[in-house]
Formats: C-alpha cells, sequence, structure tokens
C-alpha cells in the first residue's frame, strides 16, 4: 500500500494554514513521486485516486461517490473549492489589470505608496560628492479595504447525491464566476474611486463633442509619461465604438481580430471588455503598476456542513481588497455628456 492510501482524512485538516491541500502536501510531499505514474498529481489529485473518485469527463462519478467513506467524505469541500476557483479563473480579467497580488493571514493590510514628484521621476546625473535624489516609500494613511464576496449553496444531499460530478461542477464554476465579477467590480471601483487614501484616478474630460474618436485616444495615451497605457478598459458600446474606427479597419488589425478574437489597438493598448462598465467614459492604466490586490485566503467553504451531509445552506466565500500603488498609473478618460 501506497504512503498516499495510508492517510487518515479529517476536517480539521481544513484548518491548516495553507487550507486542506497543504496539510495532505505536508503528509505526502508530491516530490516523493518523480518518475512515477503518479507524477503530475498533487496530494489531493492522489487522494481522488486513491477512493476512484472521476470528478470529470463522461465517466464522471455521482456526488454520492464522495460519501461512501468518513475519509472520502472530507474530500469534498475542497473539490467544491476548487471547482469555484476554475470558475473564477476563466471569467476573471483580474490578473490583466492587477500587478501584485498580497496574501495575508489577517484582516487589516497597511500597504506602501510612493508618490514621485515630476522632478522625482527623472534620473539626473549625479556629479561626485553630490546629493544623490530620493524616492520616498512609506505606509499609507488607511488599511485596505478587505470584501467578502461569495454565495451560499443552497442543495439537500438528497438532491445532489445522484448528479453526475462534472454537471455539478458547471452550477459550481458560475458562482466562481459571479464572484469574480463582483472582484472585478471592487478593483474598479478602487481605480476610479481610489482605496480610502483620498487617490481617486484623474479624470480627463473631452473639451468638445460627445464622440469618442482617434484623436481622443491619441491625447489620451500621450498623458501617461512616464508610465504605459497598456490595458483599456471599456463597455461594450465604447469597444463597438473603438473598433469601428477606421484607424481600426487596418488589414493587420483585421486579420488578427478575425482569426483571434483578440484586439489589436495602435496605441498597444490591450482592450478588456468590462460588461458593468458605463458606456461614456473609459478606463485606462499601467497594468505593471497600478492596483495591487490583497486576498485573506482563498476560496473558503463551511466544510462541517458539506463533510456531514447537511448541504442546506453552506457558504463558499472569498475575502479580498485593492490598493493602488502608482495613482498616476490609472486616469479615466470621460466623453459623453
Amino acid at each position: 500500500m501506497s504512503g498516499f492510501e495510508k492517510i487518515r482524512l479529517e476536517k480539521g485538516m481544513y484548518a491548516a494554514k495553507g487550507g486542506f491541500t497543504a496539510a495532505l502536501e505536508a503528509l505526502d510531499p508530491s516530490e516523493n513521486y518523480k518518475g512515477t505514474a503518479l507524477e503530475g498529481l498533487d496530494a489531493y489529485q492522489r487522494q481522488l485516486k486513491r477512493f476512484d473518485i472521476k470528478v470529470a469527463g463522461p465517466a464522471s462519478d455521482r456526488v454520492e461517490k464522495f460519501f461512501s467513506t468518513a475519509d472520502s467524505a472530507a474530500l469534498f469541500p475542497e473539490y467544491v473549492s476548487r471547482a469555484v476557483r476554475q470558475g473564477m479563473e476563466e471569467a476573471n480579467i483580474l490578473p490583466k489589470i492587477v500587478a501584485t497580488v498580497t496574501d495575508i493571514d489577517a484582516l487589516d493590510y497597511r500597504t506602501i505608496t510612493s508618490v514621485p514628484s515630476e522632478d522625482d521621476k527623472e534620473l539626473k546625473m549625479v556629479a561626485e560628492g553630490s546629493f544623490i535624489p530620493e524616492t520616498t516609500i512609506k505606509t499609507k494613511e488607511n488599511l485596505v479595504r478587505l470584501k467578502k464576496r461569495g454565495r451560499m449553496l443552497v442543495a439537500s444531499y438528497e438532491a445532489i447525491r445522484f448528479q453526475r460530478i462534472d454537471l455539478f461542477t458547471v452550477t459550481l464554476k458560475q458562482i466562481g464566476a459571479q464572484i469574480a465579477r463582483s472582484q472585478v467590480d471592487d478593483a474598479l471601483a478602487a481605480i476610479v474611486l481610489g482605496d480610502g487614501n483620498d487617490n481617486p484616478a484623474e479624470i480627463i474630460r473631452k473639451s468638445e463633442g460627445n464622440e469618442l474618436t482617434y484623436e481622443d485616444l491619441v491625447d489620451f495615451w500621450s498623458r501617461f509619461d512616464p508610465y504605459q497605457l497598456n490595458t483599456l478598459l471599456v463597455s461594450g458600446e465604447t469597444m463597438r465604438q473603438i473598433l469601428s474606427m477606421k484607424e481600426f479597419k487596418d488589414s493587420a488589425a483585421g486579420l488578427s481580430f478575425h482569426a483571434t478574437g483578440k484586439m489589436v489597438t495602435p496605441l498597444g493598448a490591450e482592450l478588456i471588455k468590462v460588461p458593468n462598465l458605463e458606456e461614456d467614459f473609459l478606463i485606462g492604466i499601467d497594468r505593471n503598476c497600478a492596483l495591487e490586490m490583497v486576498r485573506a485566503g482563498g476560496v473558503v467553504t463551511e466544510y462541517d456542513k458539506l463533510i456531514d451531509r447537511q448541504l442546506e445552506r453552506a457558504a463558499i466565500t472569498c475575502t479580498t481588497g485593492f490598493s493602488k500603488i502608482f495613482d498616476d498609473a490609472c486616469k479615466v478618460f470621460v466623453f459623453g455628456e
């Protein structure tokens, strides 16, 4: 019998630092399986293999397979968390706008900031023995505000026990997608309104007319020095207007769009459609240095209820917050009334 088949699984492992999989990895390190048939599987996936639980594909098992023994029942909350995380990743645009992710073990977090002046942004020549210009980095006055986003899973064990696991996964992935969309809304609020430290984004208004033009985009792009305008967040209608500009209808841009669905702009910025964004403005950021995402743990499930089959109401949550790193690295352009 292999080492992973001897591990006693219990719900208390979810309370370990790093969660259930981290606890399993401590008992059954993946590095011990290099060169074997189990290489490439993490400790949790080896436990699924141990109990012969298939979670994907046309031959996936029924949900009741998790509850065939007390040990296998302990695997169910981690399955739920992984399915929700998969849904978040598939629907998530945060990796395209967040410069860094900070994981914390508390509910309070105070990040750092640097607000360089125009003179600070220039690296000047330093003569021998003269003063070297300074860049000041300090902690922000106010804490990063974390928000708990989640959904309540409402289903009895009797209602789902005979359902195929891969079908149940579809529902869980949709919960993850909903959480991801809410987190995007929180990120945009931090960019536009500020993160609670009196640092809203600079708003640039169109001087004449209400129609977005290519000249407006060029002017917006030119205001980002010394940062780069490499990401544009727009609504569906604003994206339509941009793609309808004659400057975006050249043959190279057309071929790329029709072949891959990826937007190519003469400005070199990636166009990202945000469904909940208003139609009369767009957000430009330098994704390399604009926004920090703070997470207090990952996806959290109420493992007691899930393991004990009392699934009537089980919460699935994720706690995150957002902080601006360099305030000038994000700006808003308003062209509507």
